[in-house]
């Protein structure tokens, strides 16, 4: 019988509604097989929701090149510091069951400790404001095992940086001591406590601590390059691979249940919620847009909560747009990949005012004068001065640590070898503005910064007169 009118029109409409959302899970594939071609990735696994329900799950590639693995939605993988929100939840819970208070001292918890610790809050490692060292190779030597007891000696021994509360800089640290902390008021190791309360009631099956020894189903092998070469991952000791600063396993489909908990504001407290996501506040008055185990950022003017980790052959990010109720997380098993990049420009293909410009397409420059500026920041920034052109928060940026020194020089190094600089293109922000660093972002520019190795975007965040509240970079 042939089809009705009514009937015909109805599966040409469902068949409307279906192309662009079939298009655009073909592009996501596309691009994803694209990256890891190029890259040489062995595996990724991603995952994307819409409002905390899942409506991409995937695996390309190999989760084990040896034995030929393919990767899947289920395939385990590192943590790195995405781990690092997970830890924090289990110290807001310690909070709310009454163990502790953010403002607590660390001398209150750990009798003996040094008198810095007098000075340091809970609060302060949470948000990376603690002014501890960021612990390396040459506090930690990450071939040998540690009791609890050594890392908290080794932690204790730690330099102070800049004063607490007074800047911002990333600190492994402090997370290391977040997890000794949880063990101790929880009666049990920090990972038995999160498995207890976190994974366990979010239905987050196979997130767990990492454990080389233990047989795990479905974990991927870590990859580097070496000399453009996929080589294995270097070993460390077991005990590297259980501090809180990140050392979990988990699959995309755990950062699912995860996400669904999160949009469903399951778990926590609505004031532990919105202190998880809320910027912290520097002693200067200015903010710098990081919560609790969360960077608190833009894409294209809208708000993103985010995190990256890398660790012994792996790297894991998870981004949330939130205006849209979109969520990408996504895995890989190579330590020069960037789930990072990859998660934002897959939300550029299913969002398209997301979407970043393309660094390999210049537009004529409409403000030559505002690019030299722009220039000038970032010279002067890499020589640790300050300029006008700078506002408050980047000017008074002057953390004293390793990771800054680090992130100057390397701009230095950039800057030296720059072969052009030109212009992608701009956001104006003027009709819905973004607090970020105690500032008013108005604008936001683009630039790609080429050199003979590399192409790097560049997004500069603008006050109304032009002074530069922050910028970052990304190879593209």
């Amino acid at each position: 019988m042939p089809a009705r009118p009514a009937l015909r029109r109805h599966a040409a409409l469902l068949l409307a509604l279906l192309v662009p959302a079939i298009a655009a899970a073909d592009a996501v594939d596309d691009y994803v097989r694209s990256v890891m071609e190029k890259e040489k990735i062995p595996g990724v696994s991603l995952v994307v929701l819409r409002d905390g329900k899942v409506v991409k799950s995937a695996g390309y590639g190999f989760a084990n090149l040896e034995h030929e693995v393919p990767a899947t939605p289920g395939t385990i993988y590192q943590s790195g510091s995405v781990g690092k929100q997970f830890t924090a939840a289990g110290i807001l819970l310690l909070a709310q069951d009454g163990k502790l208070s953010l403002d607590d001292r660390l001398a209150k918890h750990f009798p003996g400790a040094p008198a810095s610790w007098h000075r340091i809050t809970i609060r302060h490692l949470l948000t990376h404001t603690s002014g501890l060292k960021d612990y390396g190779s040459d506090e930690i030597d990450f071939r040998r095992d540690y009791t609890e007891d050594q890392y908290l000696e080794i932690m204790q021994r730690l330099p102070l940086e800049f004063e607490p509360g007074t800047q911002w800089s990333y600190s492994n640290s402090g997370y290391l001591l977040l997890g000794l902390l949880t063990s101790r008021l929880a009666g049990k190791h920090w990972s038995e406590f999160l498995a207890e309360r976190v994974f366990e009631p979010l239905g987050m099956k196979t997130a767990r601590v990492i454990s080389e020894r233990d047989i795990v189903m479905h974990r991927a092998a870590g990859y580097e390059l070496e000399d453009g070469e996929v080589k294995n991952q270097e070993w460390v000791a077991p005990s590297a691979n259980t501090c809180a600063d990140g050392a979990l396993y988990f699959s995309v489909e755990d950062l699912a249940a995860w996400e669904t908990a999160l949009h469903a504001r399951k778990l926590l407290g609505p004031a532990s919620f919105e202190a998880w996501w809320t910027p912290v506040a520097l002693a200067n008055g200015t903010t710098y847009p990081y919560g609790f185990g969360w960077s608190l950022g833009e894409q294209r003017g809208h708000p993103l909560i985010e995190h990256g980790g890398s660790w012994q052959g792996f790297r894991a990010a998870i981004a949330r747009y939130v205006e849209q109720g979109l969520t990408i997380a996504v895995l890989a098993n190579l330590a020069q990949a960037d789930p990072d990049v990859m998660a934002h420009e897959i939300a550029g293909l299913l969002e398209p005012p997301l979407r970043r410009p393309d660094p390999a397409r210049t537009r004529p420059d409409p403000d030559p004068a505002r690019t030299e500026r722009l220039l000038g920041v970032l010279r002067a920034w890499a020589d640790f001065r300050t300029v006008p052109d700078m506002a408050r928060g980047l000017a008074e940026t002057a953390s004293g640590s390793a990771r800054e020194g680090y992130s100057r020089a390397r701009e230095g190094r950039r800057l030296e070898a720059m072969t052009g600089f030109r212009y992608l293109g701009e956001d104006d922000l003027a009709e819905r503005p973004l607090d970020m660093h105690g500032e008013r972002v108005e604008r936001i520019a683009y630039y790609a910064l080429d050199t003979q190795d590399a192409r790097h975007a560049y997004r500069f965040r603008l006050t109304g007169d032009g002074r530069v509240v922050s910028f970052d970079s990304e190879e593209r």
